[in-house]
């Protein structure tokens, strides 16, 4: 049986580029966004859990994120894990609720947060790329078997570079977008 699977080798890029443009919408451009808390675990009840899954977050302004905690026992936790995040947040207790103003961002803090974000485009092209010399191994692999031919595998490894190009193209849209969003250019 051949192990060169295209399909499962595109889901696998594409998600490598999906994972990207979320590592990317957890950038902070000086907007409130929700998605800007996503990578905040809180350890509550004993385990590390993801604040969304302890709170409700949401923007009810331009410049403020809320975050309703469901447990009230639970809210010293999440304000602790939201100031060690370093997002550069200072939540402010009001009983259930903690209220997160978002700071104007300095010029040094732009580029900071731009050089961060070619940092997850270049992680996640290295994932693409790694996908693809699983495929060109499992071509080789099936080729060895003589379960494909040398014209083939050749012509596979064609469309197999093509679709890495692609995803990396759209790796470094998604960065190249963002850069520009952070630096406000």
């Amino acid at each position: 049986m051949a192990k060169y699977d295209k399909a499962d080798l595109e889901r696998r890029m594409k998600g490598a580029v999906e994972s990207l443009k979320g590592d990317l919408s957890g950038l902070r451009t000086g907007r409130a966004n929700a998605a800007l808390l996503d990578p905040i675990m809180v350890t509550v009840y004993g385990a590390n859990t993801p604040l969304n899954q302890v709170a409700t977050i949401s923007a009810p302004e331009p410049r403020m994120l809320t975050v309703q905690v469901w447990d009230k026992s639970n809210i010293g936790p999440v304000e602790k894990a939201i100031r060690s995040a370093g997002l550069g947040l200072n939540p402010i207790n009001d009983g259930n609720t903690l209220r997160l103003p978002i700071p104007d961002l300095t010029e040094d803090r732009r580029k900071e947060l731009a050089k961060l974000a070619s940092q997850y485009s270049e992680k996640a092209k290295i994932a693409i790329r790694n996908v693809r010399r699983d495929g060109m191994d499992a071509l080789k692999a099936d080729e060895n078997k003589k379960e494909i031919s040398e014209d083939d595998r050749k012509r596979l490894e064609t469309e197999l570079q093509k679709l890495t190009d692609e995803q990396i193209k759209a790796a470094d849209e998604a960065s190249a977008a963002k850069e520009k969003e952070i630096l406000g250019k």
